[in-house]
This record gives C-alpha cells, sequence and structure tokens, in this order.
C-alpha cells in the first residue's frame, strides 16, 4: 500500500488550468483517469487527509505510485480525450458500464447492390441504415414478417442469394411473395433499392403519409371493381398497422429523443435508456457498474453519455437528450454532443407533460435493473469479496487473490493439443487478458507435461518483463530465462496490443512464424504509456484444471524458474476438490462456498475457451486442401484458381502454360502448384451404397474457396473424445 504524500506533487507544479490526469500503479498501468476544469483544485482534493476521503478513492490513491497530467485548451477537448485514455487504457478504478448484452439493431445493407433487411449486433458499419437497438431479436423478426408483405425486400444470406442466381430458382419467400426476388430478375436493382429505401422511411416514422397513400389505392380499386387488388392493399394496411402498433406513440410531434435514467445505491448503479424516434419507443438497452469511485449523480450520466454516444455521429444522434441530472458542467457535455451529431442537441431535465411522465417509466425500469442484477449471485461485490476472502483462508494466502489464473488443456484422442489462460480480477472476468497456447514441446496426448510447457512458458515471459523493467534480480543467465522459440508464449492474434500514439515500440515476431494462427508473435511492449502488458502482471493465484498431477506439474514449472511467490491450486471435476502442492490429501470446501463457486466459474472458464480454440484448429485442419501445401500462395490466389478452373481436380489436369494465364500465377509458381499437386493423391471417387454406382464428384476445394470440410469434420468428432 503506497503513501499518497510519496508521490504527490510539489506545490505550483500543477497548473491552474482544464487538462486530464492519469494514475498509475508501480507497474505503470494507468488505473484512474479524470478530467478537470482546473487540474490544481481537482488533484488537490485526492491529497487530504486519508480518512476524509470516500472508501474507493482511498483505495485508488493509496494503489497508485503516481500521477501524471495533460493540460488542453477547453473542457470540451478534456471530455474528449477523457474517453479516449478511458477506451485505450481500461482503468479498473474508472466507472465502467457493464452491458448485459449485445443489443440487436434491425439494419439495412444500403451499401450493396441489393440491400438486404437483417438482424445486426455489434460494431456499426458505414452504408448501412440501423434502426434499434431491440430488446430481443424475435422482436425485430416479428416486426419485418409483417412488413415483408408490404416491402419484399431480400432477406437472405449472400450464399443463398447466389445459390438462386445460379439455378434461377428463388426462395421459399420468393414463392410466397414475401421477397422481390432480385435474384432471379423479377425486379430491376433500382426498383428493389426503392423497396429498400421506402422500408428505411417506414422504419424511421414516415408511416402517415405511406398508409394513407395505400388507403387511397385500396378505394380506386374498389371503385374500378378490382377487388382482389383492393383485397391485397387492405391485407397490406392492415400488416401495416399491426406492425405500428407494436411500437406505440409516446411522444407528439413526432419527437426524437433519447431519455436516460438512473438507479443507484452505494456500491452499483443501473442505467436505462429508452431510443424514442419518430414519437414511438423504437429501442431500449440498459448498463450496470460498480462505484469504483465517488460520484453524483450527474458524473454517472456524464459517463452514460460518453459510453452511448462516443463511437456515433450524424442522426444517430439525436436532437433532444433528456437525464435525470446534469453533469457538472452541463455545457462542455451538450457542446460535445453538438459536435458528435453535427447539429444542435439539446440535453436537459424534464419538468412536466408527456415528457416527464415517460421519464417516470425509464425510472422503474432502471429500479428493476438494479433490483435484478443484485440478485445475481456472480456480479454481487459483497458476494465477490466474500468469495475472495474463502479462497484466501483456504489456501492459508496473506491476501485475497485479486489477480487469478487459471489454465486447462484440450485435445481430441492426443491430436490438436492446446492451452488456454483465463484470468480473473476481483472476481469479474477480464477478458482482454486471455490468451491461447499450442503445445509443441512434444507430441501426442500427456495433460501433465502440457501444464508444465504452458506454466513455463507464460512466466519465462513474465520474467522476461520483470528483467526488462529491472524488477527481477536474476542475471539474465540462467538456462530458464534463455530464449527459446519452442517456448514462447503463443498469443492469440485477436489480442493484438491496438497502437498508442507518441509511442516507437514495434512488435517483435518470433522467427519460427508463420502466421496468425501458428499464435506464437510476441507481445508488442508499450513502454511507459500505462496500458496493459502482455504476460507482465504476476497473478496471486495459479488455477489449474485438474488434479494431483497437473498442481505438481504447476509448482514444478514455478520452482524451475524461481517464482516463490504465487500460490498454486488445481480444481478436480470428478468431486470438485481443490488440490494444492506437496498434500496428499485435496481440500474439501463446502458445496454453498462462494470462494468455490468462483473457482468452479474461473475453471469451467478456461475450459470452455480452450476447448473452443482446439475445435476451431481442428476445423481448419480438416478444411486444408492440397493448394494449402504450396508455399506463399494466398488466400488470394487460391480463389482465383478455383475460380478460374472450377475445381481442384480440374486444376490437376491443367497444364503450366493454363495455370500462367491465372491473373497473379507466373510460371515460378505455376511450377511449384503442379509439383504440390503431384505429391498429393486425389480423394477417392463416392460410391452410391444402393445402387454400387460411382459418383463423379469434383475434388472439394481448399478452406480459402469457401468450401467446407464440416462432414469430414463430424465424422472425426463422433470418433474422438474431447477433453
Amino acid at each position: 500500500m503506497a503513501d499518497p504524500s510519496s508521490y504527490r506533487p510539489k506545490p505550483g507544479q500543477i497548473p491552474d488550468s482544464p487538462g486530464v490526469y492519469r494514475f498509475r500503479d508501480e507497474h505503470r498501468r494507468v488505473i484512474y483517469v479524470g478530467k478537470a476544469k482546473s487540474l490544481r483544485q481537482r488533484l488537490a482534493n485526492y491529497f487530504q487527509d486519508l480518512a476524509g476521503l470516500h472508501p474507493r478513492t482511498r483505495t485508488m490513491v493509496t494503489t497508485a505510485a503516481s500521477v501524471e497530467w495533460t493540460v488542453v485548451s477547453t473542457e470540451v477537448e478534456a471530455l474528449q480525450l477523457e474517453y479516449s485514455w478511458i477506451k485505450e487504457f481500461d482503468p479498473r478504478f474508472n466507472v465502467k458500464y457493464r452491458d448485459d448484452k449485445s443489443y440487436p439493431y434491425l439494419a439495412v445493407t444500403m451499401n450493396e447492390e441489393f440491400p438486404r433487411v437483417q438482424v445486426m449486433r455489434g460494431h456499426k458499419k458505414k452504408g448501412v441504415r440501423y434502426f434499434g437497438p431491440y430488446a430481443h431479436a424475435w422482436a425485430i423478426r416479428d416486426t419485418v414478417d409483417l412488413l415483408l408483405r408490404v416491402f419484399p425486400v431480400r432477406t437472405c444470406s449472400a450464399g443463398v442469394f447466389k445459390n438462386a442466381a445460379r439455378t434461377g430458382r428463388p426462395c421459399l419467400l420468393g414463392y410466397i411473395g414475401k421477397c422481390s426476388a432480385p435474384c432471379v430478375a423479377r425486379v430491376s436493382p433500382d426498383e428493389h433499392r426503392e423497396l429498400a429505401e421506402e422500408f428505411c422511411d417506414f422504419m424511421a416514422g414516415r408511416t402517415g403519409t405511406y398508409i394513407r397513400r395505400l388507403e387511397k389505392q385500396m378505394m380506386d380499386a374498389a371503385e374500378e371493381m378490382e377487388y382482389e387488388k383492393a383485397a391485397r392493399l387492405r391485407d397490406d394496411i392492415g400488416a401495416l398497422k399491426k406492425a405500428m402498433e407494436k411500437n406505440a406513440v409516446v411522444l407528439a410531434d413526432a419527437t426524437d429523443a433519447d431519455l436516460m435514467a438512473v438507479a443507484e445505491d452505494e456500491l452499483e448503479a443501473a442505467v436505462q435508456i429508452f431510443h424514442v424516434r419518430g414519437g414511438r419507443v423504437r429501442g431500449q438497452r440498459g448498463w450496470v457498474t460498480d462505484k469504483v469511485e465517488a460520484v453524483t449523480t450527474g458524473d454517472l450520466v456524464e459517463h452514460a453519455l460518453q459510453q452511448l454516444y462516443g463511437e456515433e455521429t450524424g442522426d444517430s444522434v439525436p436532437k433532444e437528450v433528456l437525464v435525470p441530472a446534469l453533469p457538472e458542467p452541463a455545457e462542455p457535455v451538450q457542446e460535445w454532443l453538438t459536435g458528435r451529431r453535427g447539429s444542435n442537441v439539446s440535453l436537459r431535465i424534464p419538468q412536466r407533460g408527456d415528457k416527464k411522465a415517460l421519464m417516470e417509466t425509464v425510472q422503474r425500469n432502471a429500479q428493476q435493473a438494479l433490483a435484478l442484477h443484485k440478485t445475481k449471485r456472480a456480479s454481487d461485490l459483497t458476494t465477490r469479496s466474500r468469495a475472495l476472502e474463502e479462497i484466501a483462508e483456504a489456501l492459508d494466502l496473506d491476501s485475497a487473490p485479486l489477480r487469478i489464473e487459471c489454465y486447462d488443456i484440450s485435445h481430441l484422442q492426443g491430436d490438436d493439443v492446446v492451452a488456454s489462460m483465463v484470468v480473473f480480477e476481483d472476481g469479474l472476468a477480464r477478458k482482454s487478458e486471455y490468451r491461447r497456447f499450442q503445445i509443441r514441446g512434444f507430441a501426442g496426448q500427456d495433460d501433465v507435461r502440457s501444464m508444465h510447457e504452458v506454466i513455463t512458458r507464460r512466466f519465462k515471459r513474465y520474467l522476461a518483463e520483470q528483467e526488462k523493467t529491472g524488477e527481477w534480480a536474476g542475471d539474465g543467465s540462467s538456462p530458464e530465462l534463455a530464449e527459446d522459440s519452442s517456448t514462447e508464449p503463443a498469443v492469440d492474434g485477436s489480442f493484438a496490443e491496438p497502437t498508442v500514439h507518441g509511442s516507437s515500440a514495434e512488435p517483435t515476431v518470433d522467427g519460427s512464424l508463420a502466421g496468425a494462427e501458428d499464435d506464437d508473435a510476441r507481445a508488442r511492449l508499450v513502454d511507459d504509456t500505462g496500458r496493459p502488458k502482455r504476460f507482465a502482471y504476476p497473478p496471486q493465484l495459479v488455477v489449474v484444471d485438474g488434479g494431483q498431477p497437473q498442481v505438481a506439474a504447476a509448482k514444478k514449472a514455478l520452482d524451475e524458474l524461481g517464482i516463490d511467490d504465487i500460490a498454486v491450486c488445481g480444481l478436480a471435476k470428478r468431486l470438485e476438490e481443490v488440490w494444492v502442492p506437496d498434500e496428499g490429501d485435496p481440500l474439501v470446501l463446502p458445496r454453498t462456498s462462494e470462494g468455490l463457486y468462483l473457482l468452479q466459474r474461473v475453471r469451467d472458464e478456461a475450459h470452455r475457451f480452450a476447448i473452443t480454440y482446439q475445435r476451431t484448429k481442428r476445423a481448419k485442419r480438416f478444411k486444408a486442401g492440397p493448394l494449402d501445401e504450396v508455399p506463399g500462395l494466398g488466400d488470394a490466389r487460391k480463389q482465383a484458381l478455383i475460380r478460374h478452373f472450377g475445381s481442384v481436380k480440374k486444376l490437376r489436369a491443367a497444364t503450366l502454360e493454363q495455370i500462367c494465364e491465372v491473373p497473379g500465377v507466373g510460371r515460378k509458381t505455376a511450377e511449384t502448384i503442379l509439383g504440390a499437386l503431384a505429391r498429393t493423391a486425389p480423394a477417392a471417387p463416392a460410391v452410391n451404397t444402393a445402387t454400387g454406382e460411382i459418383i463423379e464428384d469434383e475434388e472439394p476445394a481448399p478452406a480459402g474457396s469457401g468450401q467446407e470440410a464440416g462432414a469430414a469434420g463430424a465424422s472425426y468428432e463422433r470418433r474422438g473424445q474431447e477433453t
């Protein structure tokens, strides 16, 4: 525990101007980011008597080891920089809202030749119109099903669309009138785009004009005695009105607004947002956060606005944002929202009328969300604290293990042996810290040796980081710290560190790296930025999935590296026994123990992460084709070859000159391709077991061409036993 006075800036060093400040811990990680109208006044609040600080603020300043700041010109710039740094550094003491789900949107892909209506989650894409978010995906599908009768827009995937165009037959929706079937040219691209634009106009709230137009067409058809057309228009109007009933009018004058409400107690806060477009509630979403710092309702609103609109621009930011309390001061936030939208945005508290009544509804939803969250055992701060204390007591640790790492080995009958490392901090999963390994030290099935290899590789990297920063007392000459490409930790490419402005650090790649799937890239080290480095921070507890042999292997690996300040235990699946090193009998925690429940969650998460990786590797191996053996031949040229010849079988029969006709394929590459195909025997022909007839089927294309080998993978999986 650090004394804040040891790193307190000297009087007069802190400027009296707007800016953003960062607290760092002893490992130089950024643990808190804040902004201030006056840096001098704000930072002075952190260095008063500890007894007068909020408990969470006290914990933060005693965890920190230094503070630094950046001066900006205006409070709006401070707001923008604070948001950027919170996203970049992910500081543990900042308010972070946890989405309980990724909310689905109704999306129309206007960036395609034939726009498609579909359900989308995650990041928004350029050129796609979004409506929502909705609470449930089925709500979107129900709405779309009603509207397709009137707006028969394409909803099929690219694969189904291409197959229908190739065969000249539309899918079922085309036959029943719920798709205009642009795949078989029943409508032109312009006509289909016009349908999609009308669909978007209706979803955007411009419904009255369209329904009145349909009603006039229905009356005209009835007067001309075209009763079938009139009946069809009547049914279309009914479908549209039924779809409109799903989103009742709550505000007049076609109002576009977002309403935000906050429910909070001393430990946590829940935020609920209603998205009103065209006077109708088009979507709802909510977040929950631990109050890890002393914050007011206005501060919570400001953090929620940053998360809600930080990545949004244009019409995604509404004209009006209604909140329960204004941030202090409110003008920079309102100016920031105006900049995101590109036109004026009103940020205010509703005082009367329909908006006040709707705000009360949103508030009730927030209170219910907080109450529901409190009942969830795993997310209860008090329960997590008790679980960590029980683990520390059972394992005789000096303090609660705030960082727990768990390792698991997965394979299929000794093939595709991989391992996983998952990280829990303060009892919650820290998914950005997860890592995946390939076992390369030996072949075959041996969970104990695999565990020893993984622990060795992970903590060799930790010691290497300590040696770089001068925190490791070793001289670097021990064989345990020698660089060895065969025991470098395999890091999944999806966790690559993003670029940090102002950093000159560059990634170094192990010479044995053959691609992202080899998972053998050295971690990029961003010195002195405060962002988490790979493998640089030690856990207080290492958990292995297994019993006494696996625990002994992990302990042996740590001993060989000279690490004696990290506890080790194992959790055996059979009786959920906790094994510790050098003990003949396991620890048996009570079935109602919160500590046991947390260990089970950590172990199960490690197992899930490992088996997902193992299945991915196995599927990729099954989908490998003969072209994968050609060095330097990437996916683009593989696909070009398959498109040109139609199949690998026809490619085998091609001459050198014919292969050279493919764009991007030279004579030397063509010779290499022919050599690789000659070394691999073609697949045996399929036989119809009922008639004995040999089926002349094309040889399957490689994975890069879009062809799948799922049947082979499924058959192999049925024969094997996954662990």
